[in-house]
């Protein structure tokens, strides 16, 4: 007996994402400028987005259900906002609307390597005020993501989630280092950025930083993306490093790649997944992303991941 829709959905994990909402204008160009002058794009479009954002469409996308705690303004830019993202299948009714705020902006250059330069805005008084943070509002997810946008919320929402025993994911992403060591205590999961994981450790190399991370943080899973040169984590209370290879593939933009890996990773986490698992799964979502222009809307489905994960097993 074929199990329905609504019935899936109901059974599906619900992942909240908590940060960054944001409208990007993105212009592809040949190559990226560098000095002044006039850059003439060839392909453009606008799209709400943001790491907190695109993640949740990630859970989405991977067959979850997805929840956001973001901030807008009360103008066009956050209205807009708020339905393209309603209109991707997340749930925005915890998005705060703040008065007299501007909305979050960004402009996008990706080249024909994939690679970007983004120029972001957030007015300040966006996160001025943090919402309220109970156990009965984490309660109802089976797990939470945080990014570095909101730190305030992220903290409270990560302590709440860690207290009732829920999964509590960061995010690490180049922020202050105040910031990143204020969120990954509080953090079940961290996954950093290269470059933020740089950033506190001072060591050039991945596997030089995770012993430094794993010997301050001991007991939190912790994990570091590098792009197309893989991922190495390793496991709470184990100094054994692990690593995982990254699908080859033609890059063509590359702007919310790693956000696809977070959202990936952070329902399979949910759904019980071992840590390779998930990675293996984050890994493929993310470098099919990587294969489409658009930002987050080249996230794969389920079933997209898994072929592509499936195929690129047996050729290795």
């Amino acid at each position: 007996m074929e199990t329905s829709s609504s019935e899936s959905e109901k059974h599906a994990k619900h992942v909240l994402c908590v940060g960054a909402a944001v409208l990007d204008t993105l212009f592809r160009v040949r190559e990226m400028p560098c000095g002044e002058g006039k850059v003439l794009p060839y392909a453009m479009m606008q799209i709400a987005e943001g790491m907190a954002s695109s993640a949740a469409y990630a859970v989405f996308r991977m067959g979850g259900r997805a929840s956001l705690w973001a901030a807008v303004g009360d103008d066009e830019t956050g209205r807009r906002i708020l339905n393209d993202l309603s209109e991707s299948g997340i749930d925005t009714s915890g998005v705060t609307i703040v008065e007299g705020a501007q909305s979050a902006l960004s402009t996008i250059l990706v080249d024909d390597k994939g690679e970007r330069l983004i120029v972001p805005f957030y007015d300040h008084k966006l996160h001025r005020n943090k919402r309220a943070c109970t156990a009965s509002d984490i309660a109802a997810f089976d797990a939470v993501l945080v990014d570095v946008r909101w730190p305030e919320l992220a903290f409270d929402v990560l302590n709440v989630a860690r207290k009732i025993g829920k999964p509590a994911i960061l995010d690490g992403d180049v922020a202050s280092v105040d910031t990143l060591e204020k969120l990954v205590p509080a953090a079940s999961h961290v996954i950093f950025s290269e470059p933020a994981a740089r950033l506190l450790t001072g060591a050039e190399r991945v596997v030089d930083m995770l012993p430094c991370l794993h010997q301050r943080y001991p007991e939190t899973f912790i994990a570091v993306t590098a792009g197309p040169a893989g991922c190495h984590w390793k496991e709470p209370g184990d100094a054994t490093l692990h690593f995982e290879h990254a699908m080859r593939i033609k890059a063509i933009d590359t702007l919310a790649a790693g956000d696809i890996f977070h959202g990936t990773f952070a329902l399979a986490i949910a759904e019980g997944m071992s840590s390779r698992a998930a990675i293996r799964l984050s890994s493929a979502a993310a470098a099919l992303k990587c294969t489409i222009f658009g930002g987050r809307l080249g996230a794969p489905s389920r079933s997209e991941a898994l072929a592509a994960l499936r195929a690129w097993c047996e050729q290795a």
